[in-house]
């Protein structure tokens, strides 16, 4: 689904029971702004604009993008969790991302069905430990 700016803004702010984080073109992301973990997305209308934002809700993903002048909105629901991949993020913020794989008839197989990415969706935080031989 397509949405224009205050659409987008108001999309987020309805999410509830989703983590995630919103990225915005202007600045860097800021964790007590643009991290939600324990609390609803709540975002305000900023000089610049979302560049993205991932949400999950324990089973749907939501992933938003800015693409030209509009703001591109994938749902996913019912995301399976069994390859999921942990990045490190900001501060001590863990990513977790999780890989759709999508049987599809494959021509370079003879034709035969073969496991093909379909996409990567955000499936929320891991909290990350800090090394002790790290530096700041």
């Amino acid at each position: 689904m397509r949405k224009n700016r205050t659409e987008v803004i108001a999309y987020i702010n309805s999410l509830k029971d989703y983590e995630g984080y919103v990225q915005f073109s202007h600045r860097p992301i800021e964790i007590e702004r643009d991290v939600f973990i324990g609390r609803n997305p709540k975002v305000e209308d900023e000089k610049g604009f979302v560049l993205e934002a991932h949400f999950f809700n324990g089973t749907d993903s939501v992933t938003i993008r800015q693409i030209n002048s509009e703001w591109s909105i994938d749902e996913h629901p019912s995301v399976p969790l069994d390859d999921v991949q942990t990045y490190h993020a900001i501060e001590d913020l863990e990513v977790k991302m999780a890989q759709i794989w999508r049987p599809q008839r494959d021509d370079h197989c003879e034709g035969l069905e073969v496991m093909k990415l379909e996409k990567v969706v955000f499936v929320g935080f891991e909290q990350g430990e800090q090394d002790d031989n790290s530096t700041l």
